[in-house]
């Protein structure tokens, strides 16, 4: 393998079988494929850095065939870069891209909830509240892969709320094309608390139904996304 990896954030073989005991392939194949997502976001796989599926399979424990289709869906995602006859890299994201992919998100996502504020029930807004404060639990005790998950799982069940299928997959792709490198070295938790409380106070105005607070809120939120996960200068 061209990069070495001492496995994805301590999962061991027996964390990617299925909840029955099982290894059904498609299931192993999916198991895998999110072991190597937390890889990369811990930073225990690195961009430029070349891994073959064999080498990562044994790692596992498990065979190379789901290895292979799990980065082959990943390489499809834009996270890897499959390489004829050498394995596959994980992929770089320019400054340039990460500023197009957070405008995009600015247009799809503060308009949406704005509008959601004045049409979506208080209680479905309610029942997004312990995703928000499992992000802010997360946060305080510096579970960067767990703080991820509850993030992705909140901004996209908030946008469903909308009705909008098309929307959350769409928002759901530029999230995994934003992928999130070492965030172990994140360099300050304060503002990571920072961002984790911003949901709440989402949620807040959603329930109240004040949309120009809502708005504001999402469009704050999302120059936190740029400058705290990405490292760079928030986005305009």
């Amino acid at each position: 393998m061209g990069g070495a990896w001492d496995g994805p954030a301590g999962r061991t073989s027996d964390d990617l079988r299925a909840p029955d005991g099982g290894t059904r392939q498609k299931n192993l194949r999916e198991r895998v494929a999110q072991a190597l997502r937390d890889a990369v976001v811990a930073g225990e796989m690195r961009p430029g850095v070349v891994y073959s599926a064999p080498a990562l399979a044994a790692r596992f424990g498990v065979s190379a065939t789901p290895v292979r289709e799990a980065m082959l869906d990943l390489a499809k995602e834009g996270l890897f870069e499959a390489l004829r006859n050498k394995g596959f890299r994980v992929a770089e994201v320019s400054e340039r891209d990460l500023d197009e992919i957070v405008e995009i998100r600015r247009l799809l996502e503060v308009p949406t909830v704005a509008r959601l504020a004045g049409q979506a029930p208080a209680e479905e807004a309610e029942d997004l509240r312990p995703i928000a404060e499992e992000i802010v639990s997360a946060a305080e005790r510096g579970d960067l892969l767990a703080y991820v998950a509850a993030d992705q799982r909140f901004h996209l069940a908030l946008l469903a709320l909308s009705g909008n299928v098309r929307l959350v997959e769409t928002v759901r792709d530029l999230r995994a094309r934003a992928r999130l490198y070492g965030l172990r070295g994140l360099p300050d938790a304060r503002l990571l608390a920072a961002s984790a409380r911003e949901h709440l106070d989402l949620l807040d105005a959603l329930v109240r139904g004040d949309a120009a607070a809502a708005e504001s809120l999402m469009n704050h939120h999302l120059r936190h996304v740029r400058g705290i996960w990405s490292g760079g200068p928030a986005a305009e």
